[in-house]
């Protein structure tokens, strides 16, 4: 029986501690803030009116599996602890210049079936020539990166691809890339476009294996989580518990002991006793744990492109919008947008606040989330991450918050959405806010941008693990959850 130490509360450090301590180990999960959950957080707003409860990270669950895996790996039904409710239209695509908005949903022949109607017969069938490309990239990286260790470049290469997988991946090629030979409706090029965002990256420069990305929620659904998405950390905590693991919130983890080339344990924030351990897995970001924690220069060197970050209102509206659970509106100039968030040094352009956003609104079709007769609105824009380097922004300088937040309306309701004169309050996160909060370096979701190398779940000291969105195999709930499997399963069991 090994001592381990998890340091983060994440989906991915109590996933991880779950699964061990189901294995015969004994856990110690210490986690920075007093709440559980990571960047899967919840928020809740008291009025005369009632209280509107929000999800401030994930607002969508995919690959459902993956967390059916999870829960009978350490003994219990996911249908015992979540209600889960099937999405559709999962994604609703509202395109500028008015026109047919496309519902997306689980069916693939239903979707392509719904673009001949909203863009034509054409845009359909290029659709379903995608559509085959996308199938041979997802099930590629599901058989052969998303449930392993991916430590180097040599580890890629050393994958027996077929040529059919390398042809659909297309080494070397860009995502955008991809849906300009494929897609000749400038609408569905920006519908996949913005699957890049899902990990984190420029579309412009994300590989066109992202292509796996749209697959997976489209031909395994969305999900909703009636109560919220944060009952899953619930849930999690619920099992950690059962399963005799210790979780200790309110204690800041300030470095890893690993002399001599192996983990020895954890220093806390006021203890001077180190915490001994045999093994330590960190469910923080990679950047913060070769920076701060194990200072490390070689794997920070790699650190450098860091994912986007995000811009959010919560809002408090009246009556009956007539949205779906998850719209994304798109701006005329797709380009300009990624220009802003990004920036580009090599031209001279810095980052900025886009002016004309993508604007993504989740309205949850939940009783238990607002008053009657209201909506709570998560409201999220693509944005740099924060500090002062050309890339970024200083989202902490005086009045920019709020005026951004006034843009955003102001956008939404040149586009048929107008709130404004029925918002009960609002209140903003901005990319500073969520650096605070979970400890995101830059507010940056999933760390560093994505792509299919990423920083490696295996430490350089022996019996140091990293898990979570910022470490193969990426962002977002299922991949976190799998980078807890992949880890739980190197470690292996106690006896």
């Amino acid at each position: 029986m090994a001592r381990i130490v998890v340091i983060g509360a994440g989906v991915g450090g109590l996933a991880t501690a779950a699964r061990l301590a189901v294995s015969g180990h004994e856990v110690t999960v210490f986690e920075r803030s007093d709440t559980v959950g990571g960047k899967l957080g919840r928020y809740v707003h008291d009025t005369p009116a009632g209280s509107f409860h929000f999800d401030t990270g994930p607002s969508l669950l995919t690959l459902p599996q993956v967390f059916h895996d999870l829960f009978e790996a350490t003994g219990a039904k996911l249908d015992e602890y979540l209600d889960l409710t099937p999405l559709d239209p999962i994604v609703r695509h509202v395109f500028p210049g008015g026109g047919p908005a496309l519902d997306s949903c689980a069916d693939p022949d239903e979707f392509a079936a719904r673009i001949g109607v909203a863009l034509g017969d054409r845009a359909a069938a290029d659709w379903r020539r995608l559509w085959r490309r996308a199938a041979r990239v997802w099930t590629a990286s599901h058989r052969d990166i998303l449930r392993r260790t991916v430590d180097s470049p040599r580890d890629l290469a050393a994958l027996a691809w077929r040529l059919g997988d390398l042809a659909a991946i297309g080494p070397g090629r860009t995502l955008r890339g991809l849906g300009r030979s494929h897609l000749s409706d400038p609408r569905l090029r920006m519908l996949l476009d913005r699957y890049a965002t899902y990990t984190g990256a420029d579309p412009r420069r994300a590989p066109a294996a992202l292509v796996a990305v749209p697959y997976a929620e489209l031909t395994f659904g969305g999900w909703y989580l009636r109560g919220g998405l944060g009952t899953l950390a619930d849930a999690l905590l619920s099992r950690c518990l059962d399963l005799g693991v210790t979780v200790r919130t309110g204690e800041t983890v300030t470095r890893i002991d690993a002399a001599g080339g192996r983990v020895h344990g954890v220093r806390l924030a006021g203890v001077h006793a180190p915490v001994p351990a045999d093994v330590v897995v960190a469910n923080a970001d990679a950047l913060t744990v070769y920076r701060d924690l194990l200072p490390h220069p070689g794997r920070l060197a790699a650190l450098t492109d860091r994912s986007l970050a995000g811009f959010v209102l919560l809002l408090g509206v009246r009556g009956d919008s007539g949205l779906a659970h998850h719209n994304v509106f798109f701006p005329t100039d797709y380009h300009a947008e990624f220009d802003a968030v990004f920036g580009d040094p090599g031209r001279g352009v810095r980052a900025r606040p886009a002016t004309d956003p993508t604007i993504f609104v989740t309205v949850a079709d939940d009783p238990t989330a607002r008053p009657t007769g209201h909506e709570a609105w998560f409201v999220l824009v693509n944005a740099a991450r924060h500090g002062t380097a050309p890339d970024a922004v200083n989202w902490r300088r005086p009045g920019l918050a709020d005026a951004y937040a006034d843009r955003i309306l102001d956008v939404l309701a040149a586009r048929g959405v107008d709130v404004r004169d029925r918002l009960v309050f609002r209140e903003t996160r901005t990319p500073a806010d969520l650096d605070a909060a979970t400890a995101a370096p830059g507010g940056s979701i999933y760390g560093t941008a994505g792509g299919l190398l990423r920083p490696a779940n295996r430490g350089p000291v022996h019996g140091l693990w990293l898990v979570g969105g910022s470490t193969h195999p990426g962002g977002g709930l299922p991949m976190v959850t799998l980078s807890a499997q992949i880890v739980a399963d190197e470690i292996g069991p106690a006896w």
